[in-house]
């Protein structure tokens, strides 16, 4: 079966892991969107059980024996899985990373060769896991394609860098660092990719003010947000 055919299962029930007000989440920050008074629950989709569906229970057991074969309790690596909308999501604990990057990359049965990007997400409540990164890898061999989900607390962002296994994500890396300040361990550059490299703060969090703050790029001035448009 290939990775246009996986039939998944039904949904596990959602986990609300807060409620956001206006559009983008911060208060008294000049959110000129229009949608200040929109009130929405922030609901992740629930861990499932197998089986998971198609392809999905063949990567889930070819990557508990990948694990088994190496030093590391396949069982204390995977957190969980998570498959929504015919998407397959593994959550891995963050010291375990580039061992299951690695079994993905390697097993004949696996082979997920390339890491398409990293992307930076922020739960501001969702406690003790407030930052996530995100790998998005394909097997080219097998044409499949899943996600690997890390999540730390936003007091100590620190997730191994796949560097090492994926030389690709150099650039993702950094410009997650930029944007959401997670730190990628073991990284040959990490530096602003985006950003000036006196910028404070990661525009990308939830709690990155959305006014007030005037942008200059090469000698020219952009106001902030709240002082381009009003809604009255």
């Amino acid at each position: 079966m290939t990775g246009r055919e996986p039939t998944g299962r039904e949904p596990a029930a959602p986990e609300v892991i807060g409620v956001r007000r206006g559009m983008f989440g911060p208060a008294g920050t000049g959110d000129t969107s229009g949608y200040g008074g929109l009130v929405r629950p922030i609901v992740l989709p629930g861990a499932a059980s197998r089986p998971y569906g198609g392809w999905f229970d063949a990567v889930a057991d070819g990557l508990d024996a990948a694990l088994a074969r190496i030093p590391v309790d396949p069982r204390g690596a995977v957190e969980g899985i998570v498959v929504d909308r015919g998407e397959m999501t593994l959550h891995i604990r963050p010291e375990h990373l580039p061992r299951v990057a690695r079994s993905l990359r390697d097993d004949p049965g696996l082979r997920f060769e390339l890491c398409l990007g990293v992307s930076g997400v922020h739960y501001p409540g969702e406690t003790g896991r407030e930052l996530h990164a995100v790998y998005h890898l394909m097997s080219i061999t097998h044409n499949r394609r899943i996600r690997l989900e890390v999540s730390v607390p936003d007091g100590n962002a620190h997730v191994p860098s796949l560097y090492a296994v994926y030389p690709t994500v150099d650039w993702h890396e950094r410009e997650t660092y930029d944007f959401f300040g997670i730190v990628f361990d073991g990284h040959p550059a990490l530096t602003r990719i985006e950003m000036p490299d006196d910028w404070v703060g990661h525009p990308q969090r939830k709690d990155y003010p959305l006014g007030g703050i005037p942008v200059e790029y090469k000698g020219a001035r952009t106001p902030p947000p709240d002082e381009r448009r009003a809604y009255h």
